[in-house]
């Protein structure tokens, strides 16, 4: 087909399409209802108005505990589920190369080889069969057809439906590192809370074998009372059972301290083996101090935060993306290259080169049913964006509310079960006393025992729920992942 041809087809039907497109431009898109987010936050946590943030404070800073820093260290490096993160990371990367790539000029290479066989009596056929290559030499029949050369594409963005694309999936790749940001601070808030209550669970562990200890010291007096007809059978057979029940219980301490070895091993990334710790000094552990600085910090301390408001961000983008296609879309192609039957001819210049440039000016004017479906969707996600944002930031406001109160209530609680442990404790030795000097019966040394070791559980439990609680403040005002 010669150039020429190819412009006058052009040039008969280019008026009219151009005037359709530009009364297609004229288009209205269909009315929409849009949210605009609320980012107000209370001013201030309760009574604290102090600007001072613990959540800025780095990870290694914050835990002092060697074992500790070494865990999460590790899990940085082998946890799985980070890693697979950090792979979202490079496929978000890849979606923002591609989108960029879609509104720059794309150039490619094209050759190809073929053979026409066309009718005597058709015009095509007619033609072929008037030309003459040479004198004496006819155009051959069927005619080869061999072809090599460049082309170009390049739609114009116009309605900057390409660029937002774009932008979109630079947004959603900054929602993709606050998300990975989000699984480190969850990731080392969860190795820490296991490591304190491992640290509980051993010395629960030596609870009870200090009341074992004392339980059969007790056990060898009632017998010896028994041969003294002092007491009888069944106040042995009680002082048995009891240490028995205590022997039990260690059983199911050790049970849930390999559990919760093999967690930190799982969240670290390695087979079951013991965890390095210090559990000695537990009961001596000062919990730090925590500063909640102001509620508006969260909006750039947590990283869930950060990872709505750049979802949120690509969703405005995307409903622009679907509305720019309700407008014309224009696009310009390019040719340039040698065309012959033979190939000896097919380098031959001008004979055998052949070129073409043609821009296409083309929208939707009728059933544009799939265009308006896509629009309304790219707006109700904008709407559900808009509501994950507020529910957000909502979500960590109550989380810090909830566990700057719970450290005021444990410290509280802790003195309390301090004084009681004290008062039982004292309480074992004056119960034996008087047993010895038959002024107390024996099931009043049972339960004293009783009471005495239950109290001291809870009082390890409630130095963990302290610790653990630290922890969890520190992760709900975004702390761990700088």
């Amino acid at each position: 087909m010669s150039n020429k041809f190819i412009y006058k087809r052009l040039g008969r039907v280019g008026v009219p399409v151009v005037g359709l497109c530009l009364a297609l431009a004229a288009c209205k898109t269909p009315a929409i209802i849009s949210r605009t987010e609320n980012r107000t936050v209370p001013a201030q946590f309760s009574s604290a108005s102090d600007s001072t943030n613990t959540g800025k404070v780095s990870w290694r800073a914050f835990f002092t505990d060697p074992n500790l820093v070494a865990l999460i260290d590790t899990a940085l490096r082998n946890n799985q589920e980070l890693n697979i993160t950090q792979q979202e990371l490079q496929i978000a990367q890849n979606e923002i190369r591609a989108r960029q790539g879609e509104y720059q000029p794309f150039v490619g290479l094209r050759g190809g080889a073929g053979v026409d066989k066309v009718g005597r009596y058709t015009l095509p056929g007619a033609t072929v069969e008037a030309t003459e290559i040479k004198p004496g030499k006819s155009t051959p029949d069927p005619l080869p057809n061999l072809y090599g050369g460049a082309y170009a594409t390049w739609e114009i963005d116009i309605w900057h439906k390409l660029r937002n694309a774009k932008k979109a999936a630079v947004h959603r790749y900054l929602a993709s590192v606050e998300g990975r940001n989000f699984t480190i601070t969850n990731l080392i808030a969860e190795i820490a809370n296991s490591y304190y209550e491992l640290l509980a669970m051993d010395n629960e562990l030596e609870i009870v074998r200090q009341n074992i200890e004392i339980q059969n010291n007790a056990l060898k007096i009632v017998r010896i009372q028994k041969e003294a007809t002092r007491v009888t059978e069944l106040a042995v057979r009680r002082f048995e059972a009891q240490v028995l029940n205590t022997q039990n219980l260690q059983y199911g301490i050790q049970q849930r301290i390999i559990e919760t070895e093999n967690r930190i091993n799982f969240l670290v990334g390695r087979y079951p083996q013991p965890v390095a710790r210090n559990s000695q000094d537990f009961n001596n552990l000062v919990p730090a101090t925590m500063y909640v600085g102001l509620p508006s910090q969260l909006l750039a301390n947590r990283p869930d935060i950060r990872q709505a408001e750049q979802d949120l961000a690509a969703a405005k983008l995307d409903v622009q993306v679907a509305k720019a296609r309700f407008y014309p879309s224009l696009g310009i192609s390019a040719n340039l290259g040698y065309m012959a039957f033979n190939p000896a001819y097919l380098l031959k210049t001008p004979e055998s080169l052949i070129f073409s440039l043609a821009g296409d000016l083309a929208g939707p004017l009728i059933n544009k049913n799939a265009i308006i479906a896509t629009y309304n969707s790219a707006n109700a996600r904008q709407i559900q964006a808009v509501f994950n944002y507020e529910r957000t930031i909502l979500n960590a406001y109550i989380e810090v509310a909830n566990q700057l109160a719970k450290i005021g209530n444990l410290e509280k609680s802790y003195d309390v079960k301090s004084r009681e442990v004290q008062a039982l404790t004292q309480s074992i030795g004056i119960s034996n006393s008087l047993f010895n000097s038959a002024r107390a019966d024996y099931m009043e040394v049972l339960l004293t025992q009783r009471d005495a070791q239950e109290s001291r559980f809870d009082l390890v439990e409630t130095k963990m729920q302290q610790l653990n609680a630290v922890v969890n403040i520190y992760r709900a005002l975004g702390g761990g992942w700088n």
